[in-house]
């Protein structure tokens, strides 16, 4: 294995293709629309992981995560059917607005250069 690719990292990988797919085939948060897995961090006794999604409207994000929390329990037990584990970590849902941040900066940024070429 290369140097920089930790046992941490590629479980965190493996956590986060899962359950995209567990999310998708089964009816949690179909409700809310499109929601995806931004990123997975496992802490370093795999007993633990913090899972960042992101929900698109944006306007359903709360209700989407606080769903995705309350069916923790099942997706974890979906998760150690799917991978085998010797640890399978408790999970936990956040919300990840990186995506929203960057369009909202990419606008501003595309708005200043319109002004600056109406100037010339």
């Amino acid at each position: 294995m290369p140097k920089g690719y930790a046992r941490t990292d590629r479980v965190a990988d493996l956590v986060q293709t899962t359950l995209a797919d567990i999310i998708q085939h089964e009816d949690i948060a179909k409700s809310f629309g499109l929601v995806t897995i931004v990123d997975v961090k496992v802490s370093p006794d795999f007993s633990h992981a913090r899972v960042y999604v992101s929900v698109l409207p944006e306007e359903n994000a709360k209700q989407a995560v606080d769903e995705l929390n309350q069916f923790t329990k099942e997706l974890r037990y979906l998760l150690a059917q799917a991978v085998k584990l010797r640890v399978t970590p408790n999970l936990k849902f956040f919300y990840d607005d990186s995506s929203v941040r960057g369009t909202h900066i990419s606008s501003l940024i595309d708005n200043a250069l319109k002004k600056i070429k109406n100037e010339k």
